[in-house]
């Protein structure tokens, strides 16, 4: 989707900035989807310039949230996900992989663009069990507060909450710590947190030149090590492997020889109770 016209990019009526590149329509971009605007394709390519492995890097990324869906759902019972930071939707989603095994598993997805929920409503027209929020992570205790949320979520039972690929839009000065802590703290015990997150770990330039494309756009990319990300897990566990590079993480396929190395950590940790 690119900006109509001749008048470049713009705010549209309906709330959708396309006067800077959006992190969600960046990530539709790399993944090979046309819920984008020429602002956001610019941006990355510039990314994919620095960083040739971005593409592959955020398709390990999805394949690792559905692996872990797989496994909170089959393994643990989870019947309710928050997925927060979803993006645009890209088949198979969240709630066809957690439905193909418990159709009664409860869905909402929360994003803070627009198109982002213009798009994912028009997906679940009709889907049961499912819901789609506009809020931003940045306010957790509204997201969480929110009428829809509650209508679906009961925080009294275990929920699985996805913060996949999401917290490192949070700049330092957001103060992710207290903003995935009041998430987390709100989930009772046999819960669980997906989360994944950006990393210059494992490239000799730490991407920097990459992530700092994003500081044109509506959040910034903040990689960091995998001490620190380990601190959003809090007090949970850790489930094996713990946390690793997403295409590490309980891979269901070999890993090629020659796929070049991933700069996200992924992992599951569990609430005990």
């Amino acid at each position: 989707m690119t900006s109509p016209g001749s008048g470049g990019s713009r705010i549209r009526p309906d709330g959708i900035d396309t006067t800077r590149p959006h992190p969600a329509r960046m990530y539709d971009y790399f993944l090979g989807g046309k819920d984008n605007y020429e602002v956001d394709q610019v941006a990355a390519e510039k990314v994919i310039a620095k960083a040739p492995e971005v593409r592959e890097g955020v398709r390990a990324n999805r394949d690792f949230l559905l692996r872990a869906v797989r496994h909170v759902v089959g393994e643990y019972g989870i019947r309710q996900i928050l997925d927060v930071g979803t993006g645009l939707p890209t088949e198979p989603n969240v709630h066809q992989v957690a439905h193909a095994i418990a159709p009664e598993t409860r869905v909402v997805y929360v994003d803070n663009d627009p198109i982002v929920s213009t798009h994912s409503m028009a997906l679940l027209d009709g889907t049961d069990h499912t819901s789609v929020v506009l809020a931003d992570l940045r306010q957790p205790q509204e997201l969480l507060a929110h009428p829809e949320v509650r209508r679906l979520i009961d925080f009294d039972r275990p929920v699985a909450l996805l913060l996949v690929a999401v917290v490192h839009f949070l700049a330092d000065s957001d103060d992710p710590d207290r903003i995935v802590a009041t998430l987390r703290d709100a989930l009772p015990a046999g819960s669980c947190l997906v989360l994944s997150h950006g990393t210059g770990d494992v490239h000799e330039d730490g991407r920097a030149d990459a992530a700092a494309v994003y500081n044109e756009a509506t959040a910034p990319l903040v990689l960091r090590s995998h001490e620190r990300i380990t601190q959003f897990f809090g007090d949970f566990t850790l489930v094996d492997p713990g946390l690793v590079p997403v295409t590490h993480w309980r891979p269901e396929v070999p890993l090629r020889p020659d796929a070049p190395a991933i700069g996200m950590y992924g992992g599951v940790a569990r609430k005990a109770g």
